[in-house]
């Protein structure tokens, strides 16, 4: 039977890496090493697209790009004007790509902790679906085949309860 958890069982469970990050502590609970090269980039990432996901930093964006248009008779529509903006925004966009997968990756962790937790906390479903996203692609084609097939039977099912009860009434 699946058992819940408190809060600080949760933070026993986890080792209270929540305490580790908010005091910065180099050491991990089990004794080992934190990467800060790596903390520190994700904290970074992190803060960087919540900032860019806000409206002032478009409006900064759109902005540069009016500037650098309204430039443009200013200086005959010169070559450096053009290299200008296309290096900005190439050098931008390269490092946005960076950032976005970052964010990606800790997102869809996160994503995946909780429905692990939810797969493990229902009783009756099976754990091994709690780590579906190691397995192969086959694996995946699988076990995806495997459950429109019990999607489609469960289906079928609902439609004969239904269509009993319509011939009772």
């Amino acid at each position: 039977m699946a058992e819940r958890r408190s809060g600080k069982d949760h933070k026993e469970h986890f080792g209270g890496a929540e305490e580790h990050r908010a005091s910065g502590s180099a050491a991990r609970p089990g004794g080992h090493q934190t990467n800060h090269h790596g903390e520190w980039f994700s904290r970074f990432a992190h803060e960087t697209a919540r900032l860019t996901g806000k409206p002032a930093a478009f409006i900064l964006a759109a902005s540069s790009i009016v500037i650098w248009a309204v430039t443009g008779p200013l200086v005959n529509y010169s070559d450096t004007w053009h290299l200008v903006i296309n290096t900005s925004t190439t050098i931008v966009t390269f490092l946005m790509v960076f950032l976005i997968q970052n964010t990606q990756n800790r997102d869809t962790m996160a994503l995946q902790v909780k429905l692990s937790e939810l797969i493990i906390a229902v009783q009756g479903a099976k754990n091994r679906l709690a780590t579906a996203e190691d397995l192969s692609e086959e694996e995946l084609e699988r076990l995806h085949k495997e459950y429109c097939g019990r999607a489609e039977s469960t289906m079928e099912h609902l439609e004969q309860r239904r269509a009993a009860r319509s011939k009772k009434k």
